[in-house]
């Protein structure tokens, strides 16, 4: 299993992808665990009951967010910080997002933000986790590439 899991062809496209990926996830669990950007999650005591699920599932989803991050950066069990990063997207949509169409909220005149950022980064894990790492990555070093 260990194989399947660090196994990836040293490919650049993988490292774009997963580069991409850890800039804009780490900005997202960075903004609610660590207070960037305006809101934290244990000073906002709004947000479990305005997602609609609970307190402890909600810090792991922002777990994920700022931690798998960090492991696609250096390629470190890529496709388990991709498949993370996957469910929490797909996670936001099902509970918040979907409600408010696909398009998000560009100018402001809407009540929410809709899920094609989602989308986006719910593609960039599933190629993650079907390719591995690609070249300059921790998992590329533990397969011997």
């Amino acid at each position: 299993m260990l194989e399947w899991l660090v196994r990836t062809d040293g490919d650049l496209v993988p490292l774009v992808l997963r580069l991409t990926l850890t800039v804009v996830m780490f900005a997202h669990g960075a903004q609610k665990a660590l207070g960037w950007f305006g809101h934290r999650f244990e000073r906002d005591p709004r947000f479990p009951p305005e997602v609609g699920v609970p307190s402890p599932i909600a810090a792991l989803a922002i777990m994920a967010e700022l931690l798998g991050p960090l492991g696609l950066a250096v390629g470190l069990l890529t496709r388990v910080a991709a498949l993370g990063i996957a469910a929490v997207m797909l996670g936001a949509i099902l509970t918040v997002h979907r409600r408010y169409g696909f398009f998000m909220n560009w100018y402001g005149n809407e009540q929410g933000e809709g899920f094609e950022y989602h989308v986006l980064a719910i593609g960039l894990a599933v190629a993650l986790v079907l390719n591995g790492a690609g070249m300059w990555s921790v998992d590329a070093m533990i397969a011997g590439h």
